[in-house]
């Protein structure tokens, strides 16, 4: 009996001190976990500062690019004569394209047209006994 006692003793004290043990791991965990996060967030914030800084620094530069060039043609914004011009080159490309494609296309449905209406006469022939 007495062995029995000890056993359920023994038993119910490690049960006891395995979740004490847990609670250990988790509080490690935590900590381990935290800090982790901490790293990541630095290393996130140091990557948007440099990103931010090289985006600044090529649009200054391309803003000043376009200024000079500005300065060296007279033109300073794309529109007025250049954007109307690049209009009129647009529009006669498209009006090119919609034009071929409808002639291609005419084309195409007379020759059909024409390959349907003698297919259906000669078979019309060879039917007529």
């Amino acid at each position: 009996m007495r062995i029995q006692q000890l056993m359920i003793v023994a038993a119910l004290s490690g049960a006891l001190a395995v979740p004490a043990a847990a609670q250990s791991i988790k509080k490690v965990e935590s900590s381990v976990h935290h800090t982790l996060q901490t790293a990541g967030k630095d290393v996130k914030e140091t990557a948007k500062s440099a990103g931010s800084a090289t985006h600044h620094a090529l649009k200054t530069t391309g803003n000043k690019t376009k200024a000079t060039l500005g300065q060296a043609t007279g033109i300073h914004k794309v529109g007025g004569t250049v954007g109307q011009a690049a209009g009129d080159v647009s529009r006669s490309g498209k009006h090119l394209g919609r034009s071929a494609k409808h002639s291609l296309k005419t084309s195409k449905a007379k020759a059909h047209a024409k390959l349907t209406r003698e297919g259906k006469s000669a078979k019309a022939e060879v039917k007529q006994p």
